[in-house]
């Protein structure tokens, strides 16, 4: 057996910054689950610790003298692709100081807890100056990694939500969106408005029947509760580790619908994690493919397979028996027309197919423009109105319908966001090569039957984790690297033509 000594030690210094951020992951869920307000200045000094940690795990002096040893030790394919994420790994943490590493640390924590305070008080001056001083580091941050990566400082911070992301790829795909869009969602607002709208099944929705219809359809996604669990947030979100995968979302009793698709959403994000080879756990190799990737499962799950009429059809019987209900508003055909209902709306979670994007391009116009200093903290509220009257032609009435409504700049993501719709755009082209090679996919579905769905992605997504590029695991699965024509022939067929 031929020996890698270097790539060993190598291997066995990310097994341990693994599990540093499996248990960074757990206090993160903890803190927006179950920790109490008061906890807040403690959990920011145990995240910043953390991270100071990972950092000088990463950063010592032998993992470049290892990095360089392993390049002239026989790799096969998989130990090689996990070397080059271990570069990857390397280059982003050397480019930070520790000192710069802990005070953002401090500074996303400190800032996502008073942004819960001024989301509920829709008043985002009580949340301006420590947004002002993340930025800030955000800035440094950017800087830093661009010059030690031959970047710019958007594409830096890209690289650490979609590897190898290219500024250029995004504004081109954007541009086509932009200019598709605008004249589908008239055609889809002026078919809906010659139509009765559709029957709104009445509430209220008590929140123990809501969890109890969650959890049902989450296990047959395909969901493991021996290996995960669900629970309630303010912002719904996807965390853990594979073994142990944290699920959460928000009810409203005078609603089911937002609720129950944010448990697809995240439940797709989680089958993506479990999904991951469990021989290369703990491995910069074994992790998912950045966030596109991440983006394209759940959004599969919730837009494509979830939003369909073989799925509605078992959900509506689902509901009416969880919700102890009957008449024509609970008919599939109806519950149909609510899950594809199109509006000129605030929230972005809470968006249609048709304008998330355009929620999506708003976000990637203004963390540029923050992060350039083209667009002061101060003066977010104002862009971001004035962009909403620009892309969707409706403004916002407070902060907590604006510039509050998402965790992701309060909690120090910047440059994440365009991830959404590329992840989109890669579900819709995932899912038609689904169909073509597994064409009772729909059947089965209807039976309640996610086994053919999900074992197609087990076998062209999950299972391949970082072995590959996004664009490469694209052209793999179907045949073409991303492109927007899968994407918009969905929505045509789903909004214009069914």
């Amino acid at each position: 057996m031929t020996t890698t000594p270097a790539m060993d030690r190598l291997e066995a210094r990310f097994r341990r910054l693994s599990a540093l951020s499996g248990a960074s992951g757990m206090l993160g869920w903890d803190q927006h689950v179950l920790m109490p307000p008061g906890g807040a200045e403690a959990r920011a000094e145990q995240m910043a610790t953390l991270s100071v940690l990972r950092h000088e795990l990463l950063t010592a002096p032998a993992v470049a003298e290892e990095l360089a040893s392993a390049s002239g030790e026989p790799l096969d394919g998989w130990r090689a692709a996990n070397l080059a994420e271990m570069r990857r790994a390397h280059a982003h943490a050397t480019a930070l100081s520790g000192d710069l590493v802990e005070a953002l640390s401090r500074a996303g924590s400190r800032c996502e807890a008073l942004w819960r305070d001024a989301r509920a008080k829709a008043d985002f001056g009580l949340v301006r100056a420590a947004m002002a001083d993340q930025i800030r580091l955000i800035r440094e941050e950017a800087a830093a990694k661009a010059a030690a990566l031959g970047t710019t400082p958007y594409e830096a911070l890209l690289d650490g939500y979609e590897p190898g992301g290219s500024l250029a790829r995004i504004e081109d795909l954007f541009a086509e969106l932009e200019a598709e869009l605008p004249p589908i969602l008239d055609a889809v607002l002026e078919r809906q408005a010659r139509e009765a709208a559709p029957l709104e099944p009445a509430g209220p929705f008590p929140v123990d029947a809501q969890r109890g219809l969650s959890r049902r359809v989450m296990a047959t996604l395909g969901f493991d509760f021996d290996h995960g669990r669900l629970d309630e947030t303010l912002h719904p979100f996807c965390g853990g580790v594979p073994d142990d995968v944290r699920v959460t979302t928000r009810y409203d009793e005078n609603g089911f619908v937002s609720g129950i698709m944010g448990v697809i959403h995240e439940t797709g994000h989680a089958l993506y994690e479990r999904g991951l080879p469990i021989d290369w756990r703990n491995q910069p190799v074994g992790e998912a493919r950045g966030m596109v990737m991440h983006e394209s499962q759940s959004l599969l799950m919730e837009m494509q397979a979830c939003r369909s009429p073989a799925f509605l059809a078992l959900l509506s019987n689902w509901a009416r028996e969880a919700f102890g209900a009957e008449g024509p508003a609970w008919k599939p055909e109806n519950l149909r027309r609510i899950y594809t209902r199109v509006d000129r709306s605030f929230i972005r979670v809470e968006a249609d197919e048709v304008t998330y994007p355009l929620h999506v391009i708003l976000r990637f116009r203004l963390e540029r423009a923050m992060l350039a200093g083209d667009l002061e903290v101060a003066g977010l509220p104002d862009a971001w109105n004035a962009g909403m009257r620009e892309l969707l032609g409706v403004t916002p009435p407070n902060d907590a319908l604006g510039c509050l409504q998402d965790i992701h700049w309060y909690d120090g993501a910047v440059g994440y966001f365009p991830t959404y719709t590329l992840g989109a755009m890669a579900a819709a082209q995932l899912f038609q090569a689904a169909l073509r090679a597994e064409p009772g996919i729909p059947e089965a579905i209807g039976r309640g039957d996610f086994t053919p769905l999900v074992g197609w992605l087990r076998e062209n997504v999950h299972g391949r984790a970082s072995s590959l590029g996004t664009e490469e695991i694209l052209k793999t699965a179907t045949g073409s690297e991303l492109t927007a024509a899968p994407f918009l022939a969905h929505l045509k067929q789903r909004y214009l033509e069914s």
